[in-house]
């Protein structure tokens, strides 16, 4: 493990990482979404459930996607936090292979080095499956959500995501339900 790897993991932890998104060994290799259509999917999606994160703290999670060149798009993520307030992130995922289009990067600074975005499974016009892993020599970290083009998902559907991470190894147990209650979400609508 290198310098930087080692002060990445160190800062993690410091920032309140949870242990859940360690874990030992390399990052699986999982089989994304053949022949990805970036275009179809673009627009808002609802998060339904994630591995939790240091830096997702909120409910009524959304995320919009625009395009904003070819291979390029636009991120801009909303969440509903405990004090009322609304964090937003605005950034960008550009394709890093044109022949894994499924295999994007996500930056939301330019301070921060990108950050795998896989897109396991999406049907486009209900649900999204994404998946995103690095190495950190012994060890990796993982981030998942489950998307869904409004604030709930057939149980069924949500089911069969959860089969394709545990397939990969996710810790599926550890996978956090987001609130999208129309009443409790009411402040992302104002």
């Amino acid at each position: 493990m290198n310098a930087v790897q080692i002060l990445t993991l160190t800062m993690l932890f410091a920032a309140g990482g949870s242990a859940q998104l360690l874990r030992s060994g390399k990052c699986p290799d999982p089989a994304v979404q053949a022949n990805f259509d970036a275009a179809r999917y673009l627009g808002k999606w609802f998060e339904i459930q994630k591995l939790p994160t240091t830096f997702q703290k909120g409910q009524c999670a959304t995320a919009d996607y625009s395009l904003k060149s070819p291979g390029v798009v636009g991120v801009f993520n909303r969440e509903l936090l405990d004090n009322g307030t609304i964090s937003s992130a605005v950034g960008t995922a550009k394709v890093k292979d044109p022949a894994e289009p499924a295999k994007l990067e996500v930056s939301f600074s330019d301070d921060i080095p990108p950050g795998p975005y896989w897109v396991l499974s999406t049907d486009y016009d209900s649900y999204t499956l994404i998946y995103g892993c690095t190495d950190y020599g012994l060890f990796h970290m993982e981030l998942s959500w489950i998307l869904s083009r409004k604030p709930t998902l057939p149980k069924e559907t949500t089911e069969d995501l959860l089969s394709i991470l545990s397939s990969i190894g996710v810790s599926v147990d550890k996978m956090a339900v987001t609130i999208q209650d129309e009443t409790y979400c009411s402040p992302m609508n104002q």
